[in-house]
């Protein structure tokens, strides 16, 4: 792990393309130190408050730091991110917390946006960031398309290691890229795992392999350099048609015992994303506009945070 004057020198001297006129590093350092075992929330369900409102939010209830959104429809636009994002890390550092990573739609190193990102990032401190989701072109093979998603990874890893900073993939239900999650392993096998890594998300790999997923993670352990949390249970429509319905931490299918057990096996030491996409009145789509009382939506997420205090200590 860096420390923080280490962390100083790398990012004054050798962080590619990166600027701190004006400014000194302690206006932007990150209140805590990257790459231990820190509990985020993922903030798209306090899209609804400032960021001073959502800093204090997590900051009261005991998080650590903040998993953002920097992507269209999040609390950062990408095209804002130069400004924005340095005064959602004030906010933070202001209410004695941080952030070790964020949420992106990044897949293209050449896009316009994926500098300016990676570049101000790099510059607050923040290690990793989770990329768009990749989908599968129909009209060509599996393997033909995994070839294809092999060179972008290299690519991004190629860019991610001139800023110093780590692209995370998550492995998500459906029939993207890293809904089996053996298509990352073929995609990442070949990556330095500094600059290019997995965001393993359990809800996700027990619905798609509700008995299997351990393989899995196991297979993807060496890349796993984020997690998120948050749990489901399998339900009936009005048609009678089964569909996947988000719950509270506990309260469903995911058996959080045996993955914490094979976690802390694997030596997994990795910032944590609570994810709240059960029914909080709108506001786990990243709603400005919500039906649920703040305090009522700040109680099921210190209660989704205990659980995992509890069952994943420090």
């Amino acid at each position: 792990m860096k420390t923080r004057r280490n962390f100083i020198k790398t990012t004054a001297a050798g962080v590619a393309g990166v600027s701190i006129t004006n400014r000194t590093i302690d206006d932007w350092f990150n209140p805590f130190q990257y790459g231990s075992r820190h509990f985020h929330a993922f903030t798209k369900c306090l899209q609804f408050l400032d960021y001073d409102e959502m800093a204090e939010v997590l900051a009261r209830n005991g998080f650590d730091g903040a998993d953002l959104t920097v992507r269209p429809g999040g609390q950062v636009l990408p095209e804002n991110v130069e400004s924005d994002l340095p005064k959602v890390m004030k906010a933070l550092k202001k209410a004695g917390i941080g952030s070790d990573m964020i949420v992106t739609n990044i897949t293209d190193a050449d896009h316009p946006n994926t500098r300016p990102i990676l570049k101000t990032m790099a510059n607050l401190g923040i290690k990793y960031y989770r990329m768009g989701y990749i989908d599968y072109n129909p009209k060509i093979s599996i393997p033909e398309n995994l070839d294809r998603f092999k060179t972008v990874f290299k690519k991004l890893e190629k860019l991610n290691h001139s800023y110093n900073v780590t692209a995370n993939y998550q492995n998500h239900s459906g029939d993207r890229v890293g809904g089996p999650v053996w298509d990352l392993y073929y995609l990442i096998k070949d990556c330095d795992p500094q600059y290019m890594g997995i965001q393993y998300d359990i809800r996700h790999a027990t619905v798609e392999g509700s008995m299997s997923w351990p393989l899995g993670m196991k297979l993807l352990a060496p890349w796993i350099q984020t997690t998120d949390i948050k749990d489901f249970i399998w339900n009936k429509n009005e048609n009678g048609e089964w569909i996947i319905q988000n719950v509270p931490l506990g309260e469903g299918i995911v058996d959080f015992k045996k993955y914490f057990e094979l976690y802390k096996s694997l030596q997994i030491e990795a910032p944590v994303s609570i994810h709240f996409e059960y029914d909080l009145g709108g506001a786990e789509h990243g709603q400005k506009e919500i039906s649920m009382r703040l305090d009522k939506i700040e109680s099921l997420m210190k209660k989704d945070l205990m659980l995992l205090k509890n069952e994943l200590p420090r």
